[in-house]
């Protein structure tokens, strides 16, 4: 059964974890993995379109991801270019408006023109924005804001006092968007990976031991359920707790 209207989060953010570990289990390349990942990323965004919820921000490659043998990041880089080219007349179908968010600058020219032509072309689209993060980091992506916000006191734009908790998130990657409402791991590790640091303050988790190349519908109903279910207080006192 799908998730009920009042389970579905308005933005649902997924550290996709556990490509390599699928592959290993199956004795196939690490890259076996990472194919049938990007497979999964497609049916849980359109699955994600069709319940109702408005933005999606996946976790692709991170900062750290570099450190990968040249051969794994390579073949990374070339599903990224094949998948986002191939899907861009059922994003304009489904109204998905695709993003991206991270260092971009630092991919190959190729990898970067395809993805921010995916961005001009689709930047009309207004059912599901789908953010993809790649070479992000949390801790990079508040360097980044902290800049941005550095050099307007720099320039005489604004008094460092006038620095506030809404001008910090709106200077970050994804300043426009609300934050998150729900926050799925796959793979069954309990740590963040560095992602979305600031914007997950309130946001409430859902860690499983499924790899993400398993991960399915039913399984993201499961965790609408197990969203829905739970009382978001926002650091006051819940009306179970009065």
């Amino acid at each position: 059964m799908a998730s009920s209207a009042s389970n579905v989060p308005n933005h649902l953010a997924i550290i996709m974890d556990g490509n390599g570990r699928w592959a290993r289990q199956r004795l196939l390349p690490r890259s076996a993995g990472h194919r049938k990942g990007t497979s999964t990323v497609r049916k849980i965004a359109y699955a994600c379109s069709d319940r109702g919820v408005k933005v999606l921000t996946l976790y692709g490659f991170s900062t750290e991801n570099w450190k990968r043998t040249g051969d794994e990041v390579g073949a990374l880089m070339g599903l990224y270019e094949r998948s986002v080219r191939k899907e861009l007349g059922e994003f304009h179908r489904r109204g998905v408006q695709f993003r991206v968010i991270g260092r971009i600058n630092e991919f190959p020219q190729r990898v970067r023109d395809i993805l921010l032509e995916h961005v001009e072309a689709t930047k009309s689209n207004s059912d599901l924005i789908l953010n993809l993060a790649l070479n992000y980091g949390g801790r990079a992506e508040l360097v980044d804001g902290v800049r941005a916000l550095a050099s307007k006191v720099r320039a005489g734009e604004m008094d460092p006092d006038e620095i506030s908790e809404e001008m910090i998130g709106r200077s970050l990657y994804t300043g426009d968007l609300p934050d998150p409402d729900l926050l799925i791991r796959t793979g069954g590790d309990m740590r963040f990976s560095n992602f979305l640091l600031w914007q997950i303050a309130y946001t409430e988790l859902c860690v499983t031991k499924t790899l993400w190349p398993d991960f399915d519908e039913p399984a993201l109903d499961e965790a609408f359920r197990t969203y829905g279910a739970r009382e978001r207080r926002f650091g006051a006192v819940g009306e179970k707790l009065r």
